[in-house]
């Protein structure tokens, strides 16, 4: 009986000092469950935060974006003006250059009026005094010297001895004039008209530009696009045919006249 006692005793003692499994497995699932808690927890706490972050960089964006459509606005805005300005100076310098052109053609147009002037005035006093030396050898007309040359030679040659002699290469400002230099010459001679600058813009050697024309039919034909013939830049008077102007290579050799106001 007291040994039995005795064994039961020892039995709570052993069940104290030893707690149940259950008591063990109910611990492990409340620390558990502590821990999911805790990670829910920042994960949820951390999900705000991104959401916070994301509104607040969509709000930085928008703001950018407006930003920069601004920007691009005043940038399409000043290449608008600066396109303009460009128009408006360009079309400036066109009508710079065109005023420039008139300019220059007035300019041009008044040496030759002026040149013509001190001519007209040379030959009415000419008139007017009628009185006429010429050097010797030289035949005058109507307040000019001119001489027949006795040799041949290109059209720059004939000029060049015209000039050593004080004249230069004849120039027809008139009918009558024409008239008689077809009685002074007989075969095809150098006059001083030349377009040698400029192809189809005939003008003397005095500057004065072509008025009056004795040109023969078809002429000038400028060789005819014939390559034999050159490029065709220079005057004659008389042709094989009649007394009108042909053009010819410069490099041709004839005979000249001459002419100088005493």
């Amino acid at each position: 009986m007291y040994a039995m006692e005795a064994i039961y005793d020892n039995v709570e003692c052993v069940k104290l000092d030893n707690p149940t499994p259950s008591t063990n497995y109910t611990g492990q699932r409340s620390s558990k469950r502590s821990f999911y808690l805790g990670v829910i927890l920042s994960l949820s706490l951390l999900t705000v935060f991104l959401l916070i972050g994301l509104i607040t960089l969509s709000f930085f964006n928008h703001n950018l974006a407006g930003h920069v459509s601004a920007e691009a606005e005043k940038r399409d805005l000043l290449n608008k003006n600066i396109s303009a300005v460009s128009n408006q100076l360009s079309s400036m310098t066109e009508e710079r250059d065109l005023l420039n052109k008139k300019f220059s053609a007035v300019s041009n147009q008044l040496s030759s009026m002026t040149e013509e002037r001190d001519l007209l005035t040379k030959k009415l006093l000419c008139f007017y005094n009628q009185i006429i030396r010429c050097p010797a050898g030289w035949s005058n007309f109507s307040c000019s010297c001119y001489l027949l040359s006795e040799s041949s030679a290109s059209w720059d040659a004939a000029r060049n001895d015209c000039r050593v002699r004080g004249a230069d290469l004849v120039v027809i400002d008139f009918a009558k004039e024409q008239e008689y230099l077809t009685r002074l010459t007989n075969t095809l001679t150098w006059i001083g008209l030349h377009d040698e600058e400029e192809e189809g813009r005939w003008k003397w050697v005095d500057g004065t530009p072509l008025n009056l024309m004795y040109w023969a039919d078809h002429q000038p034909d400028n060789g005819g696009g014939d390559p034999k013939w050159g490029e065709e830049d220079c005057a004659h008077i008389r042709t094989f045919e009649n007394t009108l102007w042909n053009d010819l290579s410069c490099r041709n050799s004839l005979p000249w006249v001459c002419e100088k106001i005493p």
